[in-house]
């Protein structure tokens, strides 16, 4: 394991790089975690300075065709997590690292709670999608604390919880005892009283929720530590702020990753 610790010009960040073996069962590759110092107190004359959640405006329409393409191929109905964002930073960071890196664009910055659902109907999925307010205490998700770090990896599909091979960068976030029992209650939602499924599937806990900032193909990966460790403390409402849960989405990730489409939005404020 080796430290490593930014210089006194950045936010302070310190780094714990691990180098994990194919043996461990959590960490199957090269997974890098970093702890933020986050020092609240504002610079000198900006003592009234307040961020605000972003305002999203009408996208820019931005030509995605010069960069590279994930190729791994995805499957089934998908619900995500919409995190609140500080003047856009988790979008405006997306957008960084793909235009800089030409990497594969991530169409909609998001966690996610439930992957590649093969049992309902588009149809189906919407009309329970449209009663998930009422499955959650008090009608919204919990909200996220702080991230814990960023983590750098690449997956392996078949190794243990790992359903696709793709190279990441993320926001490392975690679970709270609310979030495993929202978490359970979406299951139980989308997979009780369905014809197909003869008991809820048993998830694999506790949840490791992330919200990732750029993907690559594992055997063309331009993600770099140094650039997204630099991006971070150059942007620190990344690993500095705790974000309630704006939206969850329903998504077709059927396919290659530019032929998802959103397919419903459920807001929660």
């Amino acid at each position: 394991m080796t430290k490593l610790y930014m210089s006194a010009s950045c936010p302070e960040l310190k780094a714990e790089s691990v180098i994990s073996s194919d043996e461990e069962e959590d960490d199957n590759n090269e997974r890098i975690l970093l702890e933020p110092i986050v020092d609240d107190t504002p610079p000198p004359g900006l003592t009234d300075f307040v961020v605000q959640p972003a305002i999203i405006e009408s996208p820019t329409i931005t030509d995605h065709s010069n960069r590279r393409k994930l190729q791994w191929k995805f499957k089934g109905l998908t619900l995500w997590l919409e995190l609140e964002e500080f003047n856009n930073d988790i979008s405006r960071a997306v957008e960084n690292f793909s235009s800089r890196h030409s990497n594969p664009f991530i169409p909609k910055p998001h966690t996610t709670a439930i992957y590649g659902m093969e049992h309902l109907t588009v149809q189906e999925a919407k009309e329970r999608l449209s009663k998930v307010k009422e499955c959650m205490n008090g009608g919204q998700w919990p909200s996220f604390a702080k991230p814990t770090g960023i983590t750098s990896d690449i997956a392996v599909c078949g190794r243990p919880g790992q359903v696709c091979s793709i190279a990441w960068s993320e926001l490392t976030l975690s679970t709270s005892p609310q979030h495993e029992v929202a978490l359970d209650a979406l299951y139980q939602l989308f997979y009780s009283n369905h014809s197909s499924v003869a008991f809820v599937p048993v998830r694999d806990g506790p949840w490791k929720p992330h919200n990732s900032i750029a993907y690559d193909n594992p055997e063309t990966n331009t993600l770099s530590l140094l650039d997204t460790v630099l991006y971070a403390s150059e942007n620190p409402t990344l690993l500095g702020r705790e974000r309630r849960v704006e939206a969850i989405s329903l998504w077709s990730t059927e396919g290659k990753m530019e032929d998802w489409i959103c397919l419903d939005r459920v807001k929660f404020w």
